[in-house]
């Protein structure tokens, strides 16, 4: 579903996305872990085509990330939440439903907003929304399409608990129905038993690439070793 090939991105002389590799298949739960400025966001944003790759390929079932074929199987969930501050959380649902001729938009969306329990908030505009709440409608609006691959940046920030519950419901009803979806995050618990794999970044460079059952056999395979303490490990300075 996703292939990036030595994919680098520079700004300048920073290198900040270094020849990484990597693939995705249908149905996987992938996290992108690594600590602030290993380059997580800047690949989810390379990938999404927010911003233009320095050198590599990544191609989206097959399709080329920058056609118009790639662009209809995918949805980016950005950390910051993009709205439109004069349009109400209904009609921001409505737009995309419009803009990707979501089929049933209305019985969609109507769902989606339960789920995130925004009813009260359908008629509200954007900029009188708190940053947990635009970040529902954010997350609401890239699942209305119903893609093939999903891009998480940071997705449960803002969230309140029973948010973060339900987008944890929703990540695996997605791998189920043979969907995929990438996911970064400082928040490890929130993954931990989501994830079959993880890749892990740091200054530019994926140094880890495996299931969990590899990285937990990297620690002596103890069933009391968390996430974080795998990440602590494989991220620590020598």
């Amino acid at each position: 579903m996703l292939k990036v090939e030595h994919l680098t991105k520079k700004f300048k002389s920073a290198v900040a996305v270094d020849d990484i590799s990597f693939t995705l298949n249908q149905g996987d739960i992938v996290g992108l872990l690594g600590p602030n400025g290993a380059g997580k966001s800047t690949t989810i944003k390379t990938i999404a085509g927010l911003l233009r790759k320095t050198d590599g390929s990544i191609n989206i079932d097959g399709y080329p990330s920058t056609t118009q074929e790639a662009k209809k199987k995918f949805t980016y969930i950005p950390e910051v939440p993009e709205l439109y501050d004069m349009l109400t959380v209904w009609e921001h649902l409505q737009f995309i439903g419009y803009a990707y001729n979501v089929t049933d938009f209305e019985e969609k969306a109507e769902r989606l907003i339960e789920r995130y329990d925004l009813w009260d908030k359908k008629d509200k505009l954007a900029k009188e929304l708190s940053k947990g709440m635009k970040q529902k409608v954010s997350i609401c609006c890239g699942l209305l399409p119903e893609p093939d691959l999903y891009l998480f940046d940071e997705p449960m920030i803002g969230l309140d608990p029973k948010s973060i519950r339900e987008t944890k419901l929703i990540f695996r009803e997605l791998s189920e129905q043979q969907k995929t979806v990438l996911v970064s995050t400082h928040l490890l618990d929130s993954i931990e038993n989501l994830c079959q794999r993880v890749l892990v970044m740091k200054n530019g460079k994926i140094i880890v690439d495996r299931t969990m059952e590899e990285m937990k056999l990297q620690l002596g395979n103890s069933e009391s070793v968390s996430l974080e303490d795998l990440f602590l490990e494989v991220t620590k300075d020598e």
